[in-house]
Order: structure tokens, then C-alpha cells, then sequence
């Protein structure tokens, strides 16, 4: 999926269908509803799951948590805006769902 494809969707209030993962956590995130983005991505082991994971604990303010999943993800905590880092984050998942679905 593109970014541009997955920011559009972004706009829609109801929940896109066949999104990944991550994508699904960071658009939830994006809708407000930060608790069903921790919970589409909380059991996932992957390293993009964990740093959306640290993303997500350093926007709630728990960032003895967020370094955790920072270090899990093998990442810097990240120093910039949440809007930036989620932007960081938005653009490595659209990437990454393009690769799976080719």
C-alpha cells in the first residue's frame, strides 16, 4: 500500500478493511482510540510492532514503558514530534504492507 493510499484512508471515520496490523493500530491511533490501538498491536513480536508499541506508550506518557518497546524494536527513543514519529511510523508500515501484498 502506498502512504498517500493509507493517509486518504485515514480520513474516512469508519474503519478501513484489509489493512495491516501496524497500519490498523497507527489508524485507530490516528482516530483517537488509543486503546484499540494498543490492543491490535500489543501481541504482535515483530519490530515494527514494538516500536509502534513504544510510539504509542510514549504519546500516553509512560515512557519507562516506551523505552522498553523502543529497546524491543532495537530503536532510539524517538526525540521528535508524535505527529512526526507516527508520520515515520505511517510511511515504514505502508512500505512494508506493499512488499507483503506483491
Amino acid at each position: 500500500m502506498k502512504l498517500s493510499d493509507f493517509l486518504a484512508r485515514c480520513e474516512s471515520s469508519s474503519e478501513p478493511a484489509g489493512l495491516s496490523p501496524h497500519l490498523k493500530a497507527l489508524w485507530f491511533d490516528r482516530h483517537g482510540d488509543w486503546d484499540s490501538a494498543h490492543e491490535e498491536i500489543q501481541d504482535n513480536t515483530d519490530k515494527l510492532s514494538a516500536a509502534i508499541h513504544a510510539y504509542l506508550h510514549r504519546k500516553e506518557g509512560d515512557i519507562s514503558n516506551a523505552r522498553y518497546w523502543y529497546a524491543t524494536a532495537e530503536r532510539q527513543v524517538y526525540k521528535g514530534s508524535l505527529e512526526d514519529e507516527w508520520n515515520a511510523l505511517a510511511e515504514e508500515s505502508a512500505a512494508l504492507a506493499e512488499i507483503s501484498f506483491r
